[in-house]
């Protein structure tokens, strides 16, 4: 390990770090730009792979190393798969089958369950091109398995299952076992779903289009045929291989044998244009001989037969030389490629040792300045925040200060309040008293005057409430505010009540200050105590209080 040397001067820990974060950008620039040319490549496979053959071969090889050195395993998967793909489409299946296996590997080290389930599949197929039934059964129902599981965890939509029904379909046609080729089609039908693809779809329809003509309904066949032709021409034109000779097929079973000759010249250009399905096409030349010789047309029939027996040999014979190591397969196979993957796997454990500890170093380096920002910005940050709670807390006990020193002017204000209000009342009550004596019209004061004294008096009693209110508001603004805004409904009476009620008075006074019997006042309490909405258990002295 690597010693960092703790007296490393100020003047050399810039460019460290300068080449630090310059080593992870890169780094990031680098995998971000395979990750772009990846997907790139993937979005326009179709046309690349029809129009220039060799170099998506050439691109595919590139981005299955590119993967394995960005350690991408899942897209070096893909890679391994697209090539094997193309190279079964070439009639290679020596190289195809190869590919799968180092697919299958990465798959199992990394325990990718979803690519191990494709992958079985596509090895499945491979042994039906060479009618190893059993082999080939295997492979198919280890790969629905996988996928059945994937199901039930939750972690694949079921719609995708439909891929490992139609691989199933699809070797029961090879092998002509109608009666399993149907029910496969079924179950294919049955589990389609949005997550399953359009591909996929029109795969089930052309083997039940096939099966539709196996049943002897020929136009029905036909029919189907026509219908999915033309996404076939848009989205996968080296499936056209396969759907013209099937087409050939219908129309030779309906006796229309220029049209089955049509469809399987058709189908044999449109293999040698795209370099597509090529190990199909003896089939189709056996197809043709057997259409030229019931025509009476030996000639064409023996060159014919003669050109596909020669295929045949080259893509399924056992004596061929691309194929017959692929026919003896055997679990040394598995232990060798095992083998030279754990080798592989070794250097590059080492490699990336050394590449951990150089970034370690880089890491170390920038994680220590990071460390020490980050512990001045908290220091920093503490006194800031210690600054500003101080200066909180001198500006939080000015204002509790203010607030006292406020609440006690309007308590003593309200004191002195109602000491004059109860001298008013008293007052009130002895000139009630007087405007009595006086509104009986004895004495020697004459009637006449006796009346306006009494009005003056009356008039004094409103200008003395008038004058009260208005001061009880200027005192208790806040107060008169919160009472109009959390009840607005209240009338001038009932305000003045609860200003009373908050300067303590009890209901004598408030009777004699409001000219009402005791009885009336308690009415009134009442009254207000609803529309205040307040419970019985709830004081309205303590309630207007803490309004």
């Amino acid at each position: 390990m690597i010693k960092l040397n703790k007296h490393i001067p100020k003047r050399n820990l810039t460019p460290l770090l300068m080449l630090s974060c310059m080593f992870l950008f890169l780094s990031v620039y680098a995998k971000t730009k395979f990750k772009l040319e990846t997907l790139n490549y993937f979005q326009k496979k179709d046309s690349i792979n029809i129009n220039y053959p060799n170099s998506s071969l050439n691109t595919l090889h590139l981005l299955y190393e590119a993967s394995i050195k960005n350690a991408d395993t899942i897209q070096a998967i893909n890679s391994l798969r697209e090539l094997s793909a193309m190279y079964s489409h070439q009639g290679n299946h020596k190289k195809s089958y190869d590919y799968l296996w180092e697919a299958l590997l990465l798959a199992d080290n990394t325990n990718y369950k979803q690519a191990q389930s494709l992958i079985y599949k596509d090895i499945g197929r491979h042994y039906s091109y060479y009618n190893r039934r059993d082999k080939a059964l295997k492979f198919l129902s280890t790969s629905l398995n996988l996928k059945k599981d994937l199901v039930k965890k939750g972690e694949l939509d079921k719609g995708l299952l439909t891929t490992s029904y139609v691989a199933f379909t699809s070797t029961y046609r090879e092998l002509k076992e109608w009666e399993l080729n149907r029910k496969y089609i079924d179950s294919s039908k049955q589990f389609i779903t949005n997550a399953t693809t359009a591909q996929t779809k029109h795969y089930i329809q052309f083997e039940d289009a096939v099966a539709t003509n196996i049943s002897g309904n020929h136009k029905a066949a036909l029919i189907k045929y026509n219908k999915i032709i033309p996404w076939f021409i848009e989205n996968n034109p080296s499936y056209l291989v396969l759907l013209y000779n099937y087409i050939g097929d219908t129309y030779n079973d309906l006796g229309n044998f220029k049209e089955s000759e049509s469809y399987y010249k058709k189908a044999l250009k449109t293999s040698a244009s795209l370099n597509a399905h090529i190990d199909f096409t003896p089939l189709i030349h056996e197809r043709l001989s057997k259409l030229y010789y019931s025509r009476g047309d030996y000639k064409s029939a023996f060159k014919n037969l003669k050109k596909g027996k020669a295929l045949d040999a080259v893509f399924f014979d056992s004596r061929s030389e691309i194929n017959s190591p692929l026919l003896e397969i055997q679990d040394a196979f598995l232990k060798e490629k095992k083998s030279q993957s754990e080798q592989a796997q070794q250097l590059r454990l080492k490699q990336l040792e050394q590449d951990e500890n150089v970034l370690f170093l880089q890491k170390t380096i920038l994680s220590a300045f990071i460390i020490i920002l980050i512990l001045f910005g908290l220091i920093y940050l503490s006194f800031v925040r210690s600054k500003h709670r101080a200066e909180k807390e001198v500006i939080k006990r000015k204002r509790e200060l203010e607030t006292q020193k406020n609440k006690e002017i309007i308590e003593l204000k309200n004191k002195e309040l109602a000491t004059s209000v109860l001298k008013l009342i008293e007052k009130d009550a002895f000139i009630e008293t007087l405007k009595n004596k006086l509104s009986k019209g004895t004495g020697h004061i004459d009637r006449q005057e006796a009346k306006q004294i009494i009005l003056s008096i009356s008039n004094n009693s409103t200008d003395n409430w008038n004058e009260f209110e208005a001061r009880f508001v200027a005192i208790n603004k806040s107060f008169y505010n919160r009472l109009q805004t959390e009840f607005p409904k209240l009338t001038l009476n009932d305000q003045r009540l609860c200003a009373l009620v908050k300067l303590n008075f009890s209901s004598k006074d408030i009777a004699r200050l409001l000219n009402m019997s005791t009885d009336s006042v308690h009415t009134t309490r009442s009254r207000l105590r609803k529309k205040l909405e307040l419970d019985r258990n709830i004081n309205l002295k303590q309630f207007i209080a803490n309004i």
